[in-house]
């Protein structure tokens, strides 16, 4: 036999069986068109703020509704009763919480139920990104980097951005275009607002996160649309003068839609978020708007969708954490926020006598933490409770201190220890309310530079604690300016300030010169430490001489 000739017969065979295959593979890999992805993203109301019932939101879901996960958990750290751990870029059954560990339940659960329930045929996923409080700068790749590193810089300590290896947009981009791979990109949902003003900048910025991505992942705005949803608007709530320039969103987008907040009740907490009830109608309404926009055509040829094996290998339970700073040393001066304690565990890195997290944000400890508006704070403390930081004070010196809380009848307090050793004074909330945070004294501590120990004990039932600060005493003495009065007459109420080389620093009102002088010495937003000269508007000389300390 002529192996040459047998060969070479065979080899235009061999290589139409390999071009069939291969094209059989790539058919196989293509996005299937009955899969419809949507990206989720905004604040606190879109990350998850309703109440999760495990018996209806967590034991009954659908396979054909599922998320790409956005982060790392384990089946420990989620909120209810999950009992599933998830794995960043992973696809899984979508069962809340979806944004964050322990968020509750968002509207994008309920959206992709009715989805689901209005399409059959079609499998649903949600690319969920969301973070609580956020400027939607957030959202911006040419903005997030400034904005965490001022504005947003609490939210960074929360360490929900950490979720998303600190780049929300980033993180959104990467998992479109995996859920590209398999899917269809149908649409944006979107909450946000709350903590910018709707106006014209506003609208443009929501647009460009949205236009970023639909032009990196090479989409056209025709075919995905954008639906926003409103403010709460009933009862007790912030923001919902905000509503219309979220309408206004409409000028903005090719394909736009409006969630409307219309009749949906708040949590009955704060007047910022809706109630588990308002979330789940918020959702099916987000639904209803997409409906009219997409097209709904259904392939009959193409194969269902079959992502998640249920034998898929999960994310390993942790180790218990080691006692150490929650993100990195608190540094003295500067706030140090409540919720921030150490990891560590209880009786270690805290000591709380209630079981479990009463408020049920950012940490799965026995701590309350909790989120009364746009903060995260500890609350529900009793007398005997105690939390430990870390911090790094910049140098020796002494320090004023300051917390910032909140109480009803003025009897919960507070005391402070460094490295075991009481430093200032108890601070007791003012007793006007949990919701009513005020700045109390705690006097003046002698601090040594480098790595300490802070405690924050309980010393009186109840009180709320957002942070506690601590402010460097300017070692500066008064210069001895004596104070020269020309011409001054009370009924002048408008005054001009200048620094010595005669540049003109700042003009404000005082009712006279006394409390010109006052207001200057006080400390004057954007006037530094220095001698200034006062003068009053429309007179002529040299009217006082003020020493400014730094506060």
């Amino acid at each position: 036999m002529d192996f040459k000739k047998v060969s070479e017969l065979l080899t235009p065979a061999l290589w139409l069986m390999g071009g069939l295959l291969m094209l059989a593979t790539l058919a196989n890999a293509a996005p299937n068109p009955n899969f419809h992805i949507y990206i989720a993203y905004g604040q606190s109301n879109m990350a998850g703020n309703g109440d999760i019932v495990p018996a209806e939101d967590q034991d009954k879901y659908s396979e054909k509704f599922l998320m790409l996960a956005s982060h790392n958990a384990n089946a420990s750290q989620r909120s209810g009763k999950t009992n599933q751990s998830i794995k960043t870029g992973e696809w899984y059954t979508a069962i809340p919480p979806m944004f964050h560990p322990f968020e509750n339940l968002s509207p994008a659960d309920y959206f992709g139920r009715a989805m689901v329930d209005s399409l059959p045929g079609v499998t649903v996923g949600i690319i969920p990104v969301a973070i609580g409080a956020v400027s939607i700068r957030a959202f911006d790749k040419d903005q997030y980097e400034s904005y965490f590193k001022g504005d947003g810089k609490d939210i960074m300590s929360w360490g929900w951005p950490k979720d998303y290896d600190n780049n929300p947009p980033g993180r959104i981009l990467e998992l479109a275009k995996k859920a590209k791979e398999v899917g269809v990109i149908k649409g944006f949902i979107f909450h946000q607002g709350e903590s910018d003003g709707t106006d014209d900048n506003w609208r443009k910025t929501v647009y460009k996160t949205y236009k970023d991505i639909i032009d990196a992942l090479d989409l056209d705005e025709n075919e995905v649309p954008f639906v926003a949803g409103e403010l709460l608007q009933e009862g007790n709530n912030c923001c919902s003068s905000k509503n219309g320039g979220i309408a206004q969103l409409k000028n903005n987008f090719k394909k736009f839609g409006l969630a409307s907040s219309k009749g949906l009740q708040g949590n009955g907490k704060d007047p910022y978020h809706f109630g588990r009830a308002g979330v789940i109608e918020l959702g099916k309404r987000y639904c209803s708007e997409m409906l009219t926009l997409i097209d709904k055509t259904i392939d009959p040829d193409a194969p269902p969708v079959n992502l998640v094996d249920p034998s898929q290998s999960t994310v390993p339970d942790e180790p218990p954490e080691e006692y150490g700073p929650y993100t990195d040393p608190i540094e003295i001066p500067g706030k140090v926020q409540a919720e921030n304690y150490n990891k560590g565990g209880a009786n270690v890195a805290y000591y709380d006598l209630n079981k479990g997290n009463e408020g049920g944000k950012l940490r799965k400890d026995d701590v309350d933490i909790y989120q009364p508006n746009m903060g995260i704070v500890v609350g529900y403390n009793q007398k005997g409770e105690w939390l430990k930081y870390t911090v790094n004070v910049a140098a020796d010196g002494d320090y004023e201190i300051s917390a910032n809380v909140a109480g009803e009848n003025g009897t919960g307090s507070l005391m402070l220890y460094m490295d075991d050793q009481p430093i200032g004074t108890e601070m007791a909330n003012t007793g006007n309310g949990f919701d009513a945070f005020e700045v109390v004294n705690g006097g003046k501590a002698t601090l040594k530079a480098g790595e300490h120990e802070l405690k924050i004990e309980i010393t009186n039932d109840w009180i709320d604690i957002d942070y506690v600060e601590f402010k460097a005493v300017s070692s500066q003495q008064p210069l001895g300016f004596k104070d020269v009065r020309l011409d001054v007459t009370e009924a002048e109420s408008s005054f001009n300030l200048f620094d010595l080389q005669g540049k003109h620093v700042a003009t404000f009102k005082a009712a006279g010169m006394d409390d010109a002088v006052r207001m200057v010495k006080d400390g004057i937003r954007g006037v530094r430490q220095g001698v200034y000269l006062v003068r009053a508007a429309g007179s002529v000389g040299i009217k006082q001489k003020v020493v400014v300390y730094e506060k």
